[in-house]
C-alpha cells in the first residue's frame, strides 16, 4: 500500500540537518519530497569523512527517498521553476536565515498569496525576531540553551553531546508541526505557517531541567553521569569495566543491594527513600562500587537483570546497531545499496517505504524541470 503520506508533494529547500531529517521523515512515510538545492549542492555533501563510494555519510542519513533538483534561484528561469513548484507544493520547507527568501518571492506571505493550502514551515536558530541574524548552528544552541553547562564532569569543562541533538529534535517537531498543519488544512481547506526554532526545540528538549528552572527555581548544574533526581542512575565501575546501573524507585534499590550481597543498605536511613540516596549520594556510590567489584560486568548484569534491576552495558555504535539487530528490530534498510537506519515509527497499515536512495546533486533535474515547466 502506498505509504500514510502518499500524494503530498514537499517542496523542500532546506539543507544540512533539521529541515532535511524532517523532509526525510516525511518521505518514508509516502511524501513526494523534491529536494532543492543551489549548483553547490546541499553542505553536508562536503562533510567528510567519513564516506561510502566518495558520498559523504552526513548527506546520505538524512535524505533517503527524495528527487534532487538544482536550482539557482538568482537565476531568473530557475526562480520561475521555484515559483511554479513552491505553487503545486502541498508543503515548503526551508531553514535559510529569517527574511532572506523574501527577494525571492519565495517568503511565507508572497508564497500563500499564491497558494493558499501550502503549508509553509520554517526553522531558524533563533526565531524571526531579535534572533533572526544569529547564525543557528546546533553547537550555537547547545551552549545557549544551558545543555552544555549540565554535560560533563561535576569538576570539568562544559562538555557537547556526541551528536546534534538540537537539530534532530527541531527536525521532529518540524515534521509533527506539518502533520498538524495538514490535518488542519483537510477541516479548512487552508494551508498555515509552520515555525520552529533550535533555541526553542532545545529548551523544550531539556524537559526536566528546564522545569526545575522554570518551576522550581533551581539551576541545574553539571553531575557527570548521575541523575539529579534519581540515585543510581549513572555508570558504576565492575571489576573489569561500567555497568550502568538503575535504581528508579526504592523497590529495585532493595533488590539491587539484595543481589548485590548489601541488603543492610535498603535499610540504611541515609539510603531508604530516593529523596534519601539522592541527598547522601557521596556516601551511598563508593558503597555500591565496593559491592560490584567482587565481580566483573557481564556476571552483574545477568544476576541483576534475572532479579528485574535494569542495567546493562555502554556500547560504541557499533555495538548499538548490533543490539537493535539481536532484538528483532531490524535496524539497517539498504536502498539502492545505501544503508541506512529505518524509520522510527513502525505502522501496521501503511510502513514506511524504501524506495529512492539519497539523490546524486541533480539526479532527477531533468525529469523535473520537464515537468514544472509543463504549465
Amino acid at each position: 500500500m502506498p505509504g500514510p503520506l502518499h500524494g503530498v508533494l514537499v517542496a523542500d529547500f532546506s539543507r544540512i540537518l533539521a529541515g532535511p531529517y524532517a523532509t526525510m521523515l516525511l518521505a518514508d512515510l509516502g511524501a513526494d519530497v523534491v529536494k532543492v538545492e543551489s549548483p553547490h549542492g546541499d553542505d553536508t555533501r562536503n562533510w567528510r569523512p567519513p564516506v561510502r563510494d566518495e558520498v559523504s555519510t552526513y548527506y546520505l542519513a538524512v535524505n533517503r527517498n527524495k528527487r534532487s533538483l538544482v536550482l539557482d534561484l538568482a537565476d531568473p528561469a530557475d526562480l520561475v521553476l521555484a515559483h511554479r513548484l513552491a505553487d503545486r507544493a502541498d508543503v515548503l520547507v526551508q531553514n535559510f536565515r529569517p527574511g532572506a527568501l523574501r527577494r525571492f518571492g519565495l517568503d511565507h506571505d508572497t508564497v500563500t498569496a499564491r497558494n493558499a493550502r501550502l503549508v509553509y514551515a520554517s526553522i531558524s536558530g533563533f526565531g524571526a525576531a531579535d534572533g533572526a541574524d544569529l547564525p543557528g548552528y546546533d553547537l550555537l544552541v547547545q551552549a545557549a540553551a544551558g545543555l552544555m553547562s549540565l554535560t560533563g564532569a561535576a569538576d570539568g569543562p562544559p562538555v557537547k553531546a556526541g551528536v546534534a541533538v538540537f537539530d534532530v529534535i527541531a527536525g521532529l517537531h518540524a515534521a509533527v508541526g506539518i502533520l498538524a498543519a495538514l490535518r488542519h488544512r483537510e477541516a479548512t481547506g487552508r494551508g498555515q505557517h509552520v515555525t520552529v526554532d533550535l533555541l526553542s526545540s532545545a529548551l523544550s528538549g531539556l524537559v526536566n531541567h528546564a522545569s526545575a528552572h522554570v518551576a522550581g527555581g533551581v539551576v541545574p548544574h553539571r553531575t557527570g553521569n548521575a541523575h539529579p533526581s534519581i540515585v543510581p542512575y549513572e555508570p558504576l565501575p565492575t571489576a573489569d569495566g561500567e555497568l550502568v546501573v538503575i535504581a528508579a524507585n526504592d523497590g529495585q534499590f532493595r533488590t539491587l543491594c539484595r543481589v548485590l550481597g548489601v541488603p543492610e543498605l535498603a535499610a540504611d536511613p541515609r539510603f531508604r527513600a530516593n529523596a534519601d540516596r539522592t541527598a547522601h549520594r557521596g556516601a551511598l556510590r563508593p558503597l555500591l562500587v565496593a559491592a560490584l567489584s567482587r565481580r566483573g560486568s557481564a556476571e552483574w548484569s545477568a544476576a541483576l537483570r534475572a532479579a528485574g534491576v535494569p542495567c546493562g552495558p555502554i556500547n560504541s555504535v557499533a555495538e548499538g546497531v548490533a543490539l537493535a539487530d539481536r532484538l528483532g528490530l531490524d535496524p539497517v534498510v539498504t536502498v539502492g545499496g545505501v544503508p541506512g537506519i529505518r524509520h522510527p515509527v513502525g505502522l501496521s497499515d501503511t510502513p514506511p517505504r524504501y524506495d529512492l536512495p539519497p539523490p546524486g546533486l541533480d539526479a532527477h533535474g531533468a525529469e523535473l524541470r520537464a515537468w514544472l515547466s509543463g504549465g
